[in-house]
């Protein structure tokens, strides 16, 4: 799932086996040295046993795991160790509340190791197990990104860039895991640490020397990236989001920068654009370089930028004169911001400027098609899916597809999740009563909330920006998404353009419980061609 619709805490249970993130082959580590690492005393028999991988998911576990029985938001991790035994794994870590619950069930047929906080110690296991430490010369050179909007934009540019160079490049995000294989599907922006260590294996394993690497809020307060080391780390923005989980946009700013220490990345680039970057930049215990898309005052800043396209050309400039330049195929002012992110974060990681420059003129690298993010699926009308779902992506959205011909219209279509900040919902409605010629508020998914309290809430703030600044937009209540967006297409001339924005590349709606099948671009595809409107083809990322 998309970092907006991941859990408010933590589960006991994640929803699926990822056995597809391991490495083929991995030498067994001794229980007894686990047990040292954890500063426990070896078990009996230890000496005997040999772990091969390490889950918290007990429906994941494999033959020679390590189970981590983790206290959840409704059960404990303990209340699955039989089905974790019965699966083939080897031992178990949990804490004194698992292991009291253990002790009144049965005895266990394996080994247990009682840690205090087990949550803190499954990042370091997991890369003792699949030996993913970054002091060896194999690890893969990682790029972590991390803010409000842009991640994942940027995580793709980044991998684009890295092939145009000659590297291989995996990728861990939002939309796919690509380490070398067929690209696997996201459940979270940020996998659990036991899937990201895995998989770092694996891309060594498959001769990977490099990865991109979204960073979410999540990952950091769950500790996913734990023991991982990044070799740069960018900074995007901070805008209002997730504040069900921090409370407040300063937790939410310190989560953010935790990513920003030495214990979790060697240096770092962060867009100043912004009071949070600026300070972000200020209080980095790392070597930062700093970057702007709005003014000069940075050590690099975007200039002489040009319509090229539905894309733009631009110079990078540095403070000392040096200047890269660049195109991105994608619209907005924020996929320059992106772009521009994504080669200073690779300059930064020491490739040659002149081979940067040779990569950036020979292979076009940001005019990759990145699913659900500006996704052009028809120029007549100009037709667009974007996972903006939050004020401030939703503004550069409406902003970015306004198109400059007399008489052309932007139809929106968006709703807002269910059981996330209630806040945000208003906002995004007066946003676009402000920057849309005709609104449509649907459903984007409810979760267990009743969908009509989220229209209302949305069209609430719609209805009173236009009375209150005299607008002239038109506002429509339209459920389901699929009605919405058929609706959308037969209100639009060839000229205007419709904008669908919030869910991006997901393909379910959870509805109290239930995931229904839903992609808006199926949907908005079929109901163009039903207009006979031509349609563009469907685009995925190299594997």
């Amino acid at each position: 799932m998309s970092e907006h619709n991941e859990p408010a805490s933590n589960t006991a249970t994640p929803d699926a086996g990822r056995s597809g993130f391991r490495p083929a082959s991995v030498a067994a580590v001794p229980l007894a040295a686990i047990a040292s690492a954890l500063g426990v005393t070896a078990p009996d028999g230890s000496q005997d046993i040999g772990v091969t991988g390490i889950t918290l998911n007990s429906r994941a576990v494999e033959a020679g795991d390590l189970y981590l029985a983790l206290p959840g938001a409704t059960r404990h991790g303990a209340d699955f160790v039989p089905q974790a035994i019965d699966a083939g794994a080897v031992a178990v870590v949990t804490d004194d509340a698992g292991a009291r619950q253990l002790a009144l069930a049965a005895e266990q047929p394996v080994p247990v190791l009682i840690v205090e906080e087990p949550r803190a110690v499954v990042g370091p296991l997991a890369a003792l197990i699949y030996r993913s430490q970054p002091e060896d010369a194999s690890y893969p050179s990682l790029f972590g990104v991390t803010g409000t909007n842009g991640k994942t934009t940027t995580t793709y540019f980044i991998n684009s860039l890295l092939r145009a160079l000659g590297r291989r490049p995996g990728l861990i995000g939002t939309i796919e895991i690509v380490a070398g294989g067929e690209p696997i599907p996201s459940l979270l922006t940020t996998p659990e640490s036991t899937d990201v260590h895995a998989l770092l294996a694996l891309m060594r394993e498959r001769g990977l020397d490099a990865a991109s690497m979204e960073v979410s809020s999540h990952a950091i307060s769950y500790r996913r990236v734990d023991a991982v080391m990044f070799e740069v780390a960018g900074f995007t923005n901070l805008t209002q989001d997730h504040l069900d989980l921090h409370g407040s946009m300063e937790e939410y700013f310190n989560t953010k920068a935790e990513l920003f220490t030495a214990a979790r990345a060697r240096r770092a680039v962060v867009t100043v654009d912004d009071d949070w970057g600026r300070r972000l930049a200020g209080q980095a215990d790392i070597p930062v370089t700093t970057l702007s898309a709005t003014s000069d005052d940075a050590d690099w800043h975007v200039s002489s930028v040009n319509a090229r396209g539905l894309g733009s050309e631009f110079e990078l400039k540095h403070r000392d004169g040096r200047s890269l330049r660049v195109h991105t195929g994608l619209p907005g002012d924020f996929n320059v911001a992106n772009a521009a992110l994504a080669t200073v974060m690779v300059l930064a990681s020491g490739v040659d400027e002149a081979d940067l420059q040779e990569a950036l003129d020979a292979h076009d690298p940001f005019t990759v098609a990145v699913p659900g993010r500006m996704q052009l699926v028809s120029t007549e009308p100009a037709s667009v899916v974007d996972f903006a779902h939050n004020p401030d992506a939703l503004a550069r959205a409406l902003t970015a597809v306004r198109s400059p011909e007399e008489g052309s219209r932007v139809i929106v279509v968006f709703g807002a999740t269910g059981q996330r900040d209630q806040g945000k919902r208003p906002t995004m409605g007066a946003i676009a009563a402000r920057l849309a010629d005709v609104v449509i508020i649907s459903d984007d998914d409810p979760h267990d909330e009743d969908a009509a309290t989220i229209r209302a809430d949305v069209l609430a703030g719609a209805y009173a920006a236009r009375e209150e600044e005299n607008l002239d937009c038109e506002i429509i209540e339209s459920y389901p998404r699929d009605a919405a967006i058929r609706r959308a297409v037969e209100a639009a001339t060839a000229k205007d353009t419709i904008l669908i924005a919030g869910r991006g590349h997901e393909v379910w709606q959870e509805v109290k419980g239930v995931n229904l099948a839903l992609d808006d671009r199926v949907e908005l595809r079929a109901a163009l061609t039903s207009r006979g409107f031509s349609v563009s083809s469907d685009q995925r990322i190299e594997s």
